[in-house]
């Protein structure tokens, strides 16, 4: 039987955490502040907006919400992000996708400043992550490293699976495991023999929006498995491995939800301290 990794725990001391080092910025009269833009009225990014600006306020972060409705231009957008660039007092910049149909999510997030994006997607930081250099990881994959390394397992030497290929986790995922000396397979919808490939992992990150897709026949006894998977189905939320059953064989596993969830907002935050820190 797995032990279950609590995402929910660990990311309540890593705020913990985040919280002494912004009291130490105040000290220094720096407020660390993220800026959280949202248009349109999807209901999830209305919830996900919420939680991020709750755990602002949590580890002691200001934060600024800009909220537009469906009408809103590609334009004011632009010039917003433009304009909290400029802005010395301001940390970090997210825009909450999906934005409202007809706008260039892409040119939009293009405008945010690569020293601003807390959330790790421009080409800079993602080529930073690449090239060994000190630029804003991704958060979630950020997140589910600091999941691995609670299991205490010595990532160095092992072998590292990553199932999905995607600019925001597949690929930057794989990169941190590389950082950290594992031998990473990535794999993907066009991959042949999946589940021989993912049985040779010792640490399997599914990250593929399929639910319940990594069943435990594909999982190597004594495996650590993080799930990055959220799907909703008629029975409620579920990840991307089908967990009752891979737990009786994997060391560890994430569970769904209250795994890599609540890590990757911990993550923002620390990228917005991150950010703030560099002010001094």
């Amino acid at each position: 039987m797995a032990t279950i990794i609590d995402g929910k725990k660990i990311s309540l001391e890593v705020k913990a955490e985040l919280k002494e080092k912004v009291d130490k910025l105040k000290e220094k009269n720096v407020m660390p502040c993220l800026a959280v833009i949202l248009a349109g009225n999807n209901p999830a990014s209305q919830i996900y907006v919420k939680n991020k600006i709750t755990s602002c306020e949590e580890v002691g972060i200001k934060s600024l919400a800009f909220t537009f409705g469906e009408d809103v231009s590609e334009k004011q957008l632009i010039e917003l992000i433009e304009t909290l660039n400029a802005d010395k007092t301001v940390d970090g910049i997210l825009v909450q996708l999906p934005l409202p149909k007809g706008i260039n999510e892409e040119a939009v997030c293009s405008h945010i400043s690569d020293s601003k994006d807390v959330d790790g997607f421009s080409p800079y930081n993602v080529g930073g992550l690449v090239l060994g250099r000190d630029s804003f990881e991704s958060c979630t994959p950020k997140g589910c490293m600091r999941l691995i390394k609670s299991t205490g397992i010595d990532i160095c030497g092992k072998r590292a699976v990553v199932v999905g290929r995607s600019n925001i986790v597949g690929k930057p995922m794989a990169m941190m495991l590389l950082k950290e000396n594992a031998t990473v397979t990535i794999c993907h919808s066009k991959t042949e023999n999946l589940a021989e490939i993912t049985k040779e992992a010792d640490i399997l990150i599914a990250a593929v929006g399929k639910a319940k897709m990594i069943k435990a026949d594909m999982v190597k006894n004594g495996a650590v498995v993080i799930d990055v998977g959220m799907n909703r189905t008629n029975d409620g939320l579920c990840g991307d491995v089908d967990f009752e059953n891979v737990k009786d064989v994997a060391a560890f596993i994430t569970p769904v939800p209250g795994g890599v969830g609540p890590m990757t907002i911990a993550m923002l935050m620390s990228n917005t301290i991150k950010s703030a820190e560099k002010r001094l």
